[in-house]
């Protein structure tokens, strides 16, 4: 098994590539060791001293650390465990885990409208750079958004939120006035 590593735009957070499907749909991030237990791999990760969060995107895993600590000291480590996990075939879930899909049946078609954006022209884009952005909702004019992932922390994030997501959302919903992250 062969193992690739992606610098991402945050320079604490870097993105494995397993070569293999992580997620079949939807992400998941994990910030403690305790939301770790619902994850083998995650409880394997957050025992390496410095991880601080784990992110599974479709086909990456995106792991944070400490900003004192050095990639060169983690990413061995880090990379046996992944790893492991495989080699292992452990399920990424212990017992069964639900993720809601970005869209809902009765969500309004303003709303609907902004989800299917975020999902066609800015996720895949982040998802690229090891992290993810989710709707958490609409309000007055505000689009409320959760940086996950490299995203999550990043030094450019208000500026890719501000320049891109926001420019690109008010060109086509004119209803949206402004967008902040959670």
């Amino acid at each position: 098994m062969f193992i690739q590593t992606e610098e991402t735009p945050n320079p604490q957070a870097l993105k494995f590539l397993p070569g293999r499907i992580v997620m079949e749909e939807g992400s998941c991030e994990i910030t403690s060791s305790e939301g770790a237990q619902k994850s083998p791999l995650a409880e394997r990760l957050f025992r390496i001293n410095g991880v601080q969060g784990v992110f599974y995107g479709s086909e990456f895993i995106t792991v944070t650390k400490r900003e004192d600590l050095d990639w060169g000291v983690l990413k061995p480590s880090i990379l046996a465990s992944i790893m492991e996990h495989y080699l292992c075939h452990e399920p990424l879930f212990q017992g069964e885990n639900k993720f809601s899909s970005t869209s809902s049946e009765n969500d309004d078609p303003l709303v609907l409208q902004i989800k299917e954006l975020l999902d066609t022209r800015i996720r895949p884009a982040v998802a690229m750079d090891g992290g993810d952005i989710v709707f958490d909702k609409f309000e007055e004019g505000v689009v409320y958004l959760r940086m996950q992932g490299s995203c999550s922390g990043c030094p450019s994030s208000s500026a890719t939120l501000k320049t891109g997501i926001e420019n690109m959302l008010r060109h086509y919903v004119p209803e949206v006035v402004e967008v902040r992250a959670v």
